[in-house]
């Protein structure tokens, strides 16, 4: 485990008198936890190893406890990779369902994890944390329709319209649309539920096996390997851009951060694809854009999840 003690800013008497929120983004490799009122009030982060439930769980515990015997916080919030079940009255609420992670399908993340601790919880996906603390703080702020894209080891959307992540049977799962591919493109999907997904053809995993050994840091913004992904982004964001409209749609990742080059082509290859149609906001820095908070767009999404929960809104319709 790794903690790290990040000072709140002393300049700032808003942030002081701030309320202190415990957030956990569980993530597929690593679990953040963070404590904190904002992205300029981080007191101190700690890294966990995402490893099997009976390991991972504990050691979240026990961090969350030496905190709450510390300095206290007013609410818990709860980022999980999923999918993961969001209805309230569901008998499963709160569980990791179908992952392709063993031994964590059935885990009740939320009930393990808030039973210590009689504060308000926020539960949701971390995609949808990382969207909503982008608006709260970052690329999203003033927009009440938003996408939060994340393409590292799979592809994950954090999709928000009218102020609120979307519901129905399930969270969003963007990254398993599936897309036409780039002419030409044979290179076999990577997910093991469909042939022609975004994730399948776009996350890192697929990039690593389009390399054929090859190392990504080897690559130049030139190399052909990049259309195929630029192709299968730019297809998912015109499904974006017409089924909700969002307003912006970030993208951030392991994939897209160290290759700037990137975004740009996506915005510009969305923009043909939709051919005039649907006309996008015209924005200096583009319609499609790197994440404002960058790494920190995660954890912070597991504060904003706490934060909501502690002052919530008007209250959602529960199913």
């Amino acid at each position: 485990m790794n903690t790290i003690h990040m000072p709140a800013d002393d300049h700032s008497a808003s942030a002081a008198a701030a309320p202190l929120y415990a957030g956990v983004e569980l993530g597929g490799t690593k679990c953040i936890c963070t404590l904190a009122s904002g992205p300029e009030a981080i007191v101190e982060q700690c890294t966990v190893p995402t490893t099997v439930p009976a390991e991972t769980l504990p050691a979240i515990l026990a961090i969350l406890d030496r905190w709450w015997r510390g300095p206290g916080f007013r609410a818990l919030g709860i980022a999980s990779f999923g999918p993961i079940d969001l209805k309230p009255r569901s008998a499963t609420h709160g569980q990791i369902l179908a992952t392709n992670k063993a031994d964590w399908p059935g885990t009740d993340v939320r009930g393990i994890l808030s039973a210590p601790f009689a504060v308000p919880v926020g539960f949701d996906t971390d995609v949808n944390g990382a969207a909503l603390a982008e608006m709260r703080w970052g690329a999203g702020q003033g927009l009440d329709d938003f996408a939060y894209v994340t393409v590292g080891t799979g592809v994950g959307v954090g999709l928000i319209v009218n102020g609120r992540p979307t519901r129905g049977i399930g969270h969003s799962e963007i990254g398993h649309i599936r897309v036409p591919r780039l002419a030409g493109d044979t290179t076999a999907s990577v997910c093991r539920f469909h042939d022609d997904c975004v994730e399948g053809l776009a996350s890192g995993s697929a990039l690593v096996a389009r390399l054929d050994g090859r190392s990504v840091d080897d690559l130049g913004p030139d190399d052909p390997v990049w259309r195929p992904i630029v192709h299968t982004l730019a297809a998912m964001c015109h499904a974006l851009v017409c089924a909700t409209g969002p307003l912006r749609i970030a993208i951030g990742g392991g994939v897209v951060s160290g290759q700037p080059h990137l975004l740009p082509r996506i915005d510009a290859a969305l923009r043909d694809s939709l051919g005039g149609y649907m006309p996008l906001p015209e924005r200096a820095h583009g319609y499609v854009v790197a994440p404002a908070l960058g790494d920190l767009a995660g954890p912070l999404g597991a504060i904003a999840l706490a934060a909501a929960a502690h002052a919530p809104a008007a209250p959602q319709s529960a199913m």
